[in-house]
């Protein structure tokens, strides 16, 4: 712990402190060409619209993929844990893929403490490996859960068992079939050399398991009863059969497909898992882990009736709570992320507020504070969360709580009681994920009204706002081809495209409070989230430490 003088941050010798700064994140809100399909450009959204009158001096893009935000390579395409990292921390820090991918590569995930623990299961039980089974690398990556599988077998691994989950929102519908029969073809392989691999049970990744933020436990108990109890309303005898056949049900998708496990020729399921056996949640991201893992670890638990609560030893890709040490054990250590902007303001008198609803409320606070849980001071910060919808598509009700998080934004500002009133809007994003054009108009414009609403009042208070995003989705709704022109599969049906994109995000700063001369500098290379941070810091009227990513603004004389 740094000692109260290290927290000292220099006052900025030109811009003034005490300006009340309203701080937005729309989720999940690129910039794209104008097309039907750029559903930001097809809403009515005319407070976000006015803001690129001052380009270039007070709006521009900035990057939210690859490694400007600690993924491996330009072709990652961001996602909302590692984008508000960055936001938070001011520095770029080896994020998920990219950690486990150095991991691997180097072989020390099979030296560490998560590996040798659950080795101790390889004599005589199963090793047992959940998660996301796709290759679009925001919640985990096909190659490598067969890394993991390989280095198992060679390490001892004598009887493994996979329970995969559909994609279908990272990456394209239908995408599945090839991803299993892939998967298959490599655990065939292993049983070649006499290891006794295969898939036990699957399920689509928003109806069975990967929920989040305690928003609907019936999702975790389905893929309980499928990996636990071996239990489904669905029975196959291989995979690629299961996900063929449930694909041809109406209206099917990867997403939603429901649990089903693989039953031997008596029709018992091959894979449940008992006493004594392993368990690896093969997700490197956090948010859609940790529901399942506090069924798989915590042995006081009330949630749903696991009817059975095996001893296991159980490790994560990563640990997916710092704060809650959720799970104990697991395999690669995640980024040491310390000395957060927040942190900092707080140690400097800043008081904060922070609002989003509940599925991006991790984001706006846990993520944001380096994965870190809970006030740096209680006295001087105050965090609300507004319940989401549960239950539902968010297509179904595309306006969620962008209005009620506008309104405590609105109050927290009008109350005159914080230096920072933080918020995450997060339409564009998840009613995005859908694939649902029309409900993601609706969504952006619902999201430009609360960025009005917080507009007005920092217009009343003669304060600053800053508007930014944590990475793209909304602004492209269709699979390209690489002429850039809509792609369309075999049957001649347009490509939806429900996963982030690439795309740059905006930034945008202004207000009444905004000191004559601030712009947008333009001597930086690529600019990123991480740039972020010292620039908020700046507009408190302080100077950012200086190992941080440099500032977005200056001041012209």
């Amino acid at each position: 712990m740094a000692t109260p003088s290290a927290w000292k941050l220099d006052d900025h010798p030109k811009l003034p402190k005490g300006k009340t700064i309203a701080l937005i994140v729309l989720d999940g809100w690129g910039e794209s060409a104008p097309d039907q399909y750029n559903c930001i450009h097809n809403a009515p959204t005319p407070a976000m619209d006015s803001l690129k009158n001052g380009a270039p001096d007070t709006w521009t893009l900035i990057k939210a993929h690859g490694t400007a935000v600690g993924l491996p390579s330009e072709d990652d395409m961001g996602n909302s844990e590692v984008g508000h990292n960055a936001l938070g921390a001011g520095r770029i820090y080896a994020q998920g893929a990219k950690l486990c991918d150095i991991a691997l590569a180097s072989g020390k995930i099979f030296d560490g403490e998560g590996f040798k623990y659950v080795s101790e299961s390889f004599e005589k039980n199963s090793l047992h490996f959940v998660g996301l089974l796709s290759d679009g690398g925001v919640h985990s990556r096909l190659d490598q859960l067969l890394l993991l599988i390989k280095g198992s077998a060679e390490r001892g691994a004598k009887r493994i068992r996979v329970h995969i989950l559909t994609d279908g929102r990272d990456v394209l519908d239908g995408s599945s079939v090839g991803f299993v029969e892939t998967l298959e073809a490599d655990l065939a392989k292993h049983r070649e050399n006499g290891i006794d691999a295969q898939i036990a049970s699957g399920g689509g990744r928003m109806y069975v398991t990967l929920d989040r933020y305690e928003n609907d436990w019936e999702v975790v108990k389905r893929g309980w009863d499928a990996q636990v109890l071996g239990e489904a309303p669905h029975k196959f005898k291989n995979a690629v059969e299961a996900v063929k056949t449930l694909r041809k049900e109406p209206g099917a998708n990867d997403q939603y497909l429901p649990p089903f496990v693989i039953v031997d020729d008596a029709g018992k399921a091959v894979g449940p898992i008992v006493d004594g056996d392993a368990v690896v949640t093969f997700n490197f991201r956090a948010d859609r882990m940790v529901m399942h893992a506090k069924a798989l670890e915590y042995e006081d638990f009330e949630k749903f009736d696991r009817v059975r609560f095996p001893k296991i030893r159980y490790a994560g890709m990563l640990q997916y709570d710092g704060e809650l040490k959720l799970p104990n054990r697991y395999l690669v250590s995640p980024p040491e992320i310390d000395r957060t902007s927040g942190e900092y303001l707080v140690h400097n008198g800043v008081r904060t507020f922070a609002c989003s609803e509940t599925v991006k409320f991790g984001h706006v606070t846990f993520f944001w504070n380096g994965n870190r849980s809970g006030y740096f001071n209680e006295k001087l910060e105050e965090y609300v969360e507004i319940p989401s919808d549960s239950g539902i598509s968010f297509n179904v009700k595309p306006k969620m709580k962008a209005l009620e998080i506008g309104e405590k934004a609105r109050d927290a500002i009008l109350s005159g009681k914080f230096d920072q009133v933080r918020v995450n809007i997060p339409n564009g994003d998840m009613v995005g994920h859908t694939g649902d054009i029309e409900a993601t108009v609706v969504a952006c414009e619902a999201a430009d009204l609360a960025v009005k609403m917080i507009f007005d009042a920092i217009e009343q208070v003669k304060g600053i706002y800053v508007v930014t995003a944590d990475h793209g989705n909304a602004e492209d709704m269709v699979k390209r081809d690489k002429a850039g022109k809509p792609a369309l599969d075999k049957e001649g049906k347009l490509q939806i495209l429900t996963s982030h994109t690439l795309k740059p995000v905006p930034i945008a700063i202004g207000g009444p409070g905004l000191s004559q001369g601030v712009r947008f500098r333009k001597d930086l290379d690529t600019p990123g989230l991480a740039n972020v941070a010292a620039t908020v810091m700046n507009l408190h009227g302080f100077v950012a430490p200086a190992d941080y990513e440099p500032t977005l603004i200056e001041v012209v004389e």
